[in-house]
Protein backbone atom coordinates (compact mmCIF):
# COMPACT_ATOMS: atom_id res chain seq x y z
CA UNK A 1 0.00 0.00 0.00
CA UNK A 2 1.39 3.17 -1.29
CA UNK A 3 -1.13 5.58 -0.11
CA UNK A 4 -2.95 6.01 2.90
CA UNK A 5 -5.82 8.41 2.91
CA UNK A 6 -6.45 8.96 6.47
CA UNK A 7 -8.29 12.75 7.05
CA UNK A 8 -9.82 12.40 3.13
CA UNK A 9 -13.20 11.98 2.38
CA UNK A 10 -14.71 8.89 0.38
CA UNK A 11 -17.65 9.88 -1.95
CA UNK A 12 -19.94 6.87 -2.83
CA UNK A 13 -20.41 6.50 -6.76
CA UNK A 14 -23.71 5.26 -7.84
CA UNK A 15 -22.97 1.97 -7.87
CA UNK A 16 -22.84 2.01 -4.01
CA UNK A 17 -26.24 2.37 -4.41
CA UNK A 18 -29.00 0.32 -2.34
CA UNK A 19 -27.39 0.42 1.58
CA UNK A 20 -25.57 2.34 4.41
CA UNK A 21 -23.36 3.68 1.52
CA UNK A 22 -25.76 5.07 -0.86
CA UNK A 23 -24.81 8.88 -1.34
CA UNK A 24 -22.43 9.12 1.81
CA UNK A 25 -19.68 10.96 2.57
CA UNK A 26 -17.60 9.15 5.03
CA UNK A 27 -14.44 10.84 6.90
CA UNK A 28 -11.49 9.08 7.05
CA UNK A 29 -9.84 8.98 10.34
CA UNK A 30 -7.43 5.94 10.39
CA UNK A 31 -6.56 3.90 7.25
CA UNK A 32 -3.31 1.95 6.51
CA UNK A 33 -2.22 -1.62 5.12
CA UNK A 34 -3.93 -3.40 8.38
CA UNK A 35 -7.41 -1.41 7.00
CA UNK A 36 -9.55 1.75 7.38
CA UNK A 37 -11.91 3.12 9.86
CA UNK A 38 -14.38 5.83 8.72
CA UNK A 39 -17.61 7.80 10.25
CA UNK A 40 -20.28 8.54 7.59
CA UNK A 41 -21.18 12.26 7.81
CA UNK A 42 -24.32 12.95 6.31
CA UNK A 43 -26.60 9.92 7.33
CA UNK A 44 -28.57 10.93 10.40
CA UNK A 45 -30.20 7.77 12.51
CA UNK A 46 -33.92 9.51 13.99
CA UNK A 47 -34.23 5.73 15.99
CA UNK A 48 -30.63 6.39 17.75
CA UNK A 49 -31.51 10.02 18.12
CA UNK A 50 -34.86 9.83 19.90
CA UNK A 51 -32.62 6.93 22.11
CA UNK A 52 -30.29 8.93 22.95
CA UNK A 53 -32.16 12.41 23.68
CA UNK A 54 -33.62 9.88 26.56
CA UNK A 55 -30.67 9.08 27.93
CA UNK A 56 -29.61 12.12 27.60
CA UNK A 57 -32.04 14.73 28.69
CA UNK A 58 -31.63 17.07 26.16
CA UNK A 59 -31.68 17.21 22.05
CA UNK A 60 -28.88 15.66 20.26
CA UNK A 61 -28.92 14.04 16.42
CA UNK A 62 -27.55 10.91 16.05
CA UNK A 63 -25.48 10.25 12.65
CA UNK A 64 -25.35 6.40 11.05
CA UNK A 65 -21.34 6.26 11.05
CA UNK A 66 -21.33 2.68 9.44
CA UNK A 67 -22.60 0.00 9.56
CA UNK A 68 -19.98 -1.70 11.88
CA UNK A 69 -20.78 -2.02 16.07
CA UNK A 70 -23.74 0.14 15.49
CA UNK A 71 -24.36 -0.01 19.36
CA UNK A 72 -20.56 2.16 19.80
CA UNK A 73 -20.95 5.63 19.95
CA UNK A 74 -17.87 8.14 18.47
CA UNK A 75 -18.34 12.25 18.79
CA UNK A 76 -16.74 14.41 16.58
CA UNK A 77 -16.62 17.79 18.35
CA UNK A 78 -15.01 20.95 17.83
CA UNK A 79 -12.72 23.11 19.44
CA UNK A 80 -10.46 22.34 22.69
CA UNK A 81 -10.78 18.78 24.15
CA UNK A 82 -12.86 17.74 26.88
CA UNK A 83 -11.12 14.47 27.23
CA UNK A 84 -7.84 13.13 26.88
CA UNK A 85 -8.80 9.98 25.40
CA UNK A 86 -8.89 11.32 21.64
CA UNK A 87 -7.79 11.55 18.47
CA UNK A 88 -7.17 14.91 16.20
CA UNK A 89 -8.73 16.02 13.17
CA UNK A 90 -6.78 18.35 11.81
CA UNK A 91 -6.20 21.73 13.75
CA UNK A 92 -9.84 22.43 15.28
CA UNK A 93 -11.49 18.79 15.37
CA UNK A 94 -11.18 15.56 17.40
CA UNK A 95 -12.99 12.54 17.78
CA UNK A 96 -13.80 11.13 20.97
CA UNK A 97 -15.51 7.51 22.32
CA UNK A 98 -15.72 9.31 26.10
CA UNK A 99 -19.37 9.42 26.53
CA UNK A 100 -19.00 9.98 30.09
CA UNK A 101 -16.51 13.41 29.80
CA UNK A 102 -18.45 14.92 27.11
CA UNK A 103 -22.15 14.29 28.86
CA UNK A 104 -20.18 15.94 31.27
CA UNK A 105 -18.86 18.83 30.06
CA UNK A 106 -22.16 19.34 28.24
CA UNK A 107 -23.70 19.58 31.74
CA UNK A 108 -21.16 21.71 33.08
CA UNK A 109 -21.75 24.16 30.39
CA UNK A 110 -18.15 23.80 29.06
CA UNK A 111 -19.23 22.24 25.48
CA UNK A 112 -22.59 23.19 24.00
CA UNK A 113 -24.33 20.20 21.72
CA UNK A 114 -23.97 21.97 18.31
CA UNK A 115 -20.02 21.82 18.87
CA UNK A 116 -20.37 18.24 18.09
CA UNK A 117 -21.69 15.63 15.82
CA UNK A 118 -22.79 12.07 17.39
CA UNK A 119 -22.59 8.59 15.70
CA UNK A 120 -23.25 5.31 16.06
CA UNK A 121 -21.02 2.56 14.39
CA UNK A 122 -18.36 3.04 12.26
CA UNK A 123 -17.21 2.13 8.78
CA UNK A 124 -14.64 -0.27 8.69
CA UNK A 125 -12.17 -2.33 6.01
CA UNK A 126 -10.09 -5.41 6.14
CA UNK A 127 -6.79 -5.02 4.83
CA UNK A 128 -6.60 -3.61 1.13
CA UNK A 129 -10.77 -3.89 1.11
CA UNK A 130 -10.59 -0.02 0.61
CA UNK A 131 -8.38 -0.12 -1.64
CA UNK A 132 -10.26 -2.80 -4.54
CA UNK A 133 -13.27 -0.43 -3.77
CA UNK A 134 -11.54 2.38 -5.08
CA UNK A 135 -10.28 0.54 -8.04
CA UNK A 136 -13.45 -0.93 -8.77
CA UNK A 137 -14.75 2.85 -8.66
CA UNK A 138 -17.23 2.52 -5.49
CA UNK A 139 -15.91 5.40 -3.91
CA UNK A 140 -14.17 8.76 -5.00
CA UNK A 141 -11.52 10.49 -2.86
CA UNK A 142 -11.48 13.62 -2.22
CA UNK A 143 -9.27 16.23 -0.26
CA UNK A 144 -11.28 17.85 2.62
CA UNK A 145 -11.80 21.40 1.70
CA UNK A 146 -12.80 23.56 4.97
CA UNK A 147 -15.80 21.06 5.72
CA UNK A 148 -17.42 21.48 9.49
CA UNK A 149 -17.59 17.60 10.49
CA UNK A 150 -20.01 18.88 12.94
CA UNK A 151 -22.48 20.75 10.80
CA UNK A 152 -25.90 19.01 10.43
CA UNK A 153 -25.35 18.11 6.36
CA UNK A 154 -27.22 15.20 6.05
CA UNK A 155 -29.73 16.45 3.35
CA UNK A 156 -26.82 18.03 0.57
CA UNK A 157 -23.61 17.01 1.39
CA UNK A 158 -23.05 14.26 -1.21
CA UNK A 159 -25.13 16.44 -3.87
CA UNK A 160 -22.61 19.44 -2.86
CA UNK A 161 -19.63 17.83 -2.97
CA UNK A 162 -20.44 15.81 -6.39
CA UNK A 163 -21.48 19.51 -7.87
CA UNK A 164 -17.86 21.02 -6.56
CA UNK A 165 -16.29 17.95 -8.39
CA UNK A 166 -17.53 18.83 -11.92
CA UNK A 167 -16.94 17.06 -14.90
CA UNK A 168 -18.86 13.39 -15.10
CA UNK A 169 -19.80 13.94 -11.26
CA UNK A 170 -22.47 16.32 -12.56
CA UNK A 171 -24.01 13.65 -13.78
CA UNK A 172 -24.27 11.75 -10.17
CA UNK A 173 -24.92 15.05 -8.21
CA UNK A 174 -27.98 15.11 -10.51
CA UNK A 175 -29.10 11.87 -10.75
CA UNK A 176 -32.44 10.34 -9.02
CA UNK A 177 -31.49 8.48 -5.80
CA UNK A 178 -32.51 5.08 -7.67
CA UNK A 179 -30.39 5.58 -11.15
CA UNK A 180 -32.40 2.34 -12.42
CA UNK A 181 -35.20 5.37 -12.75
CA UNK A 182 -33.33 7.57 -14.94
Amino acid sequence: MNNSYKGKLLISTPDASGDIFSRSVVLLLEHDMHGAFGLILNKKNKLMSDKLNEIFGFEVEVYDGGPVERDRIFFIIKGKPVTENFSSIGDDFYVTEDIQKVVAAIVEGDLEVNQMKVFAGYSGWGGMQLETEIKNKYWTVVDVYNLDYTFPNDKGLWRDIMQNLGGDFLIFANSPDDVTMN
